[in-house]
């Protein structure tokens, strides 16, 4: 498809053509970007990226120009956080790859693939559950050693193979099935919150999703657990699949609001980021965007919630450990969460905190980026590698799973297991519970 077979108003107005005027081509973003540090191309850093969008709008390139370039960026926005003119970069991307996606230049197996992972997988918990039990089963039957032995795990697609080796162990059909709907705090309280427990949290990452129960409990908030929620719609906005986006966060505003509660608690950076971009994705629904305006306010990380209810209100076990901080950049850069995450850690009792150089910069998992984009996730985890190694730690904490499946495999790579862990905040802290 070529910008001539197109109305150059509708594609202007749909691929965030407006935007780009606010981009004064300064260079303040170079050094944030990391696919400019790594693939040192100008058509690979947010400003070039901005410039071919400009021109394509306008007729003067086609599209397909824009997207290797697009495809590329990893959505981390720190061109944002970096940019004096608060150029509304994400907007840019977003419009240019629904563009794209509604180009036909896909291959069957690619729009077979994408047909069921956001149509019949992520959506489904039902599904989703499926595939956690299918994880227990794999593990306990002994077939993930053999696969191991074997080396039948490198016949996965997608280096799927290499991040198997960093997955977590799942729990059983029946820890899941036990889960309730609601649990009361440990101490009187007003506070009534509910979880959004995310499709690939709830599948790989459950335990984790009972830590952050736990935690709330003990921090002093009611929690509910809608069983009507659904997948947040974070990676079908980041694919150009806005419209399924738009219907999953209409079914999850519906979910919560059947609740009475102060806040929407999430535990996934990516997650949240795209729960508070709701009032963004149904701007244009004149009957959902207060809706969508409401919910996206109440949306709230667990550590932010944690910190602004004072913390867990338990003892802790005093453990000596030196740790480091990898932030998520949905959470610093969307969420605008920084300093709540290293103060719980900081204040946990023995805990050694030691900030890693240039940690705002993405690990390279960024989405599905690490599983698409498989060696250029790789360069970029190298460079973040060689900042983590300084500081001499023995955990590494994230916020969100896919920066902790990428931070352990840059553990992997470097042959650190013996010496260094990665572990998601929530289950760092629940750890010393006792």
């Amino acid at each position: 498809m070529t910008i001539k077979e197109s109305s150059l108003s509708e594609l202007q107005a749909k691929i965030g053509y407006e935007y780009t005027f606010d981009c004064v081509q300064c260079g303040y973003c170079l050094p944030a970007c990391p696919t400019y540090e790594t693939m040192e191309k100008e058509t690979h850093s947010p400003r070039g990226r901005i410039n071919l969008v400009k021109m394509a709008a306008e007729g003067k390139i086609p599209l397909e120009d824009l997207r290797e370039p697009i495809e590329k960026c990893l959505g981390c926005q720190a061109c944002v956080t970096a940019c004096p003119t608060n150029t509304q970069y994400g907007r840019i991307l977003d419009g240019a790859k629904e563009v794209l996606n509604e180009t036909d230049n896909k291959s069957n197996t690619q729009k077979v693939t994408e047909k069921v992972v956001f149509e019949k997988l992520f959506p489904s918990s039902k599904n989703m559950d499926l595939l956690g039990h299918f994880m227990w089963g794999y593990e306990k039957t002994g077939l993930q050693k053999v696969a191991r032995k074997t080396k039948l795990t490198n016949l996965a697609p997608l280096k799927l193979g290499k991040f198997e080796a960093v997955l977590p162990s799942a729990v059983s059909p029946k820890e899941r099935k036990s889960r309730k709907n609601y649990y009361p705090a440990n101490v009187d309280t007003n506070v009534t919150v509910a979880l959004f427990t995310g499709c690939i949290m709830d599948s790989t990452f459950f335990e984790t999703n009972q830590n952050t129960i736990k935690l709330l409990n003990l921090a002093g908030a009611n929690v509910y657990i809608p069983e009507e929620q659904t997948c947040c719609g974070a990676l079908h906005s980041h694919s150009g699949e806005v419209n399924q986006a738009i219907e999953l966060a209409k079914r999850n505003i519906e979910a919560f609001e059947q609740y009475d509660i102060s806040y929407v608690i999430n535990n996934a950076g990516g997650c949240g980021a795209q729960l508070t971009e709701y009032n963004h994705l149904l701007v244009n629904e004149p009957d959902w965007h207060e809706r969508a305006k409401a919910f996206s306010e109440g949306s709230r990380d667990i550590s932010s919630i944690l910190w602004e209810l004072g913390g867990v209100h338990h003892e802790l076990k005093t453990k000596e450990e030196v740790v480091t901080y990898q932030p998520s950049c949905h959470l610093t850069n969307v969420q605008k969460v920084v300093d709540a995450p290293k103060k719980l850690v900081e204040n946990t009792p023995g805990v050694t905190f030691k900030p890693m150089k240039n940690e705002d910069r993405c690990c390279g998992s960024a989405g599905i980026y690490n599983i698409v984009n498989y060696d250029d996730a790789m360069d970029i985890l190298d460079v973040k590698m060689k900042d983590v190694k300084p500081t001499n730690p023995q955990t590494i904490i994230t916020t969100n799973p896919g920066c902790l499946l990428q931070m352990k495999m840059g553990i992997k790579r470097e042959g650190l297991e013996d010496r260094i862990r990665a572990v998601h905040l929530v289950d760092f802290l629940a750890e010393r519970l006792g």
